[in-house]
């Protein structure tokens, strides 16, 4: 095989023979984030570099195939590593004779993913190398010093996380870990939390609790809010305009979410939401949390920690009050003489119909208001129940006749 004197390698491993030679060498690039990208830069040249030591084994440029679609990205799941999907599907078609990583955590810190390319390199008799030497994941030694290299990987990774949790827990215990304040309270450089200064932000704030504490309900609050064409404010957290006062039209979730903060009341907590496997979906990171309703379950309660535009009392009181408005189950049949309570959708936008009642209760309606509940905007349709039961009787009634 003819190539140039500086991609000669003077001592190529027994494991290379021919027909790896014959086929592509992928090198595999990655940072786990955008600051290792950005300062660790030594470790990312050193990554790019085995696109020489691949030369010297003994594969020509043109042959070599570098990617690093996955720089920036952390190696616990493949689910957002489309550069490690892209090598996976190139080793399943066979073009692939050699993988070379930095190390084993380049390419995988999941043991799930890991096995998977073993597994796929074995079948398709594709060499794995990093800087200790190059493996063959079709033999027993290799395969089993391979898997205990994504072991420790994976471990290192839990290893790390853990130490990073306790020290977050640490400073949380003492109440200086600061994730994120609530809109209408600023962090100054001396670290000290404090209402923000801008007198309308501050207005706007006490507003809503005044309001809620006169109509005990949330949409009460949006619907006011609308009405009056009030605006609730925050301030930008990134960007050139970080720090400025921004003002965003009221939603429900918003409204929501101030109703049921403790940092309103004086107190700094740490541990309110826990994380749920199963209802984590996939692409979204923020996805699975659930909010502890019981302040006992909180990891951490310091009340008086903070100024207040609420007292606690006032804040366990909004909590009852919201608890005695919340629906406890979503689209099962309740109490009242509607039919399909629960069960209809609306045709128009598709989303689900609330039942209502008027006439001290004599006459029901099917109601989609989810955006008029969301944002105060106009109902999308409402519809006699009356009819509409009827009509579903009589095919009940039908389909279950002999």
């Amino acid at each position: 095989m003819s190539m140039d004197l500086d991609c000669l390698e003077l001592r190529i491993p027994d494991k290379i023979r021919a027909r790896h030679c014959e086929r592509q060498a992928v090198v595999y690039v990655r940072q786990s984030t955008v600051r290792q990208v950005e300062q660790n830069r030594e470790s990312t040249r050193l990554q790019y570099g085995l696109a020489d030591r691949a030369c010297r084994l003994g594969w020509r440029r043109e042959q070599i195939l570098v990617i690093d679609d996955d720089l920036g990205r952390s190696a616990a799941s493949a689910l957002n590593r489309p550069g490690f999907q892209r090598l996976v599907a190139e080793v399943g078609l066979g073009h692939v004779g050699l993988v070379l990583g930095i190390e084993v955590s380049r390419l995988a810190r999941s043991c799930r993913d890991w096995h998977q390319l073993l597994e796929m390199c074995a079948l398709f008799d594709t060499l794995i190398g990093d800087a200790d030497g190059i493996y063959d994941p079709s033999t027993y030694n290799d395969r089993l010093l391979l898997g205990l290299k994504g072991t420790m990987s994976e471990a290192e990774l839990h290893i790390l996380k853990a130490r990073m949790h306790e020290g977050r827990r640490a400073k949380a215990a003492r109440g200086e870990l600061v994730l994120g304040l609530p809109r209408g309270y600023v962090l100054k450089l001396s670290g000290e939390v404090a209402l923000d200064p801008d007198e309308g932000v501050q207005q706007v704030i006490r507003l809503v609790f005044a309001v809620f504490e006169r109509r005990r309900s949330v949409s009460g609050v949006l619907r006011y809010l609308v009405d009056h064409d009030i605006q609730l404010p925050d301030r930008i957290r990134t960007g050139p305009n970080k720090g400025d006062v921004r003002w965003n039209r009221p939603n429900r979730a918003t409204l929501s979410d101030m109703l049921r903060h403790p940092a309103y009341a004086g107190a700094y907590v740490y541990g309110r939401r826990h994380h749920d496997g199963r209802l984590r979906v996939p692409g979204q990171p923020h996805s699975g949390r659930r909010f502890r309703r019981d302040p006992q379950t909180w990891m951490v309660l310091h009340q008086g920690a903070y100024p207040a535009y609420i007292d606690w009392g006032t804040y366990e009181r909004n909590q009852d009050q919201m608890a005695a408005n919340r629906t406890r189950y979503s689209g099962i049949p309740r109490g009242g003489g509607a039919l399909l309570g629960g069960l209809v959708a609306c045709g128009v936008c598709g989303r689900r119909m609330f039942t209502g009642y008027n006439d001290d209760g004599h006459e029901a309606r099917y109601v989609c208001n989810q955006m008029a509940a969301t944002f105060g905007a106009p109902r999308c349709q409402s519809i006699s129940a009356r009819p509409v039961d009827e009509h579903v009787s009589v095919l009940m009634l039908s389909a279950l006749a002999p």
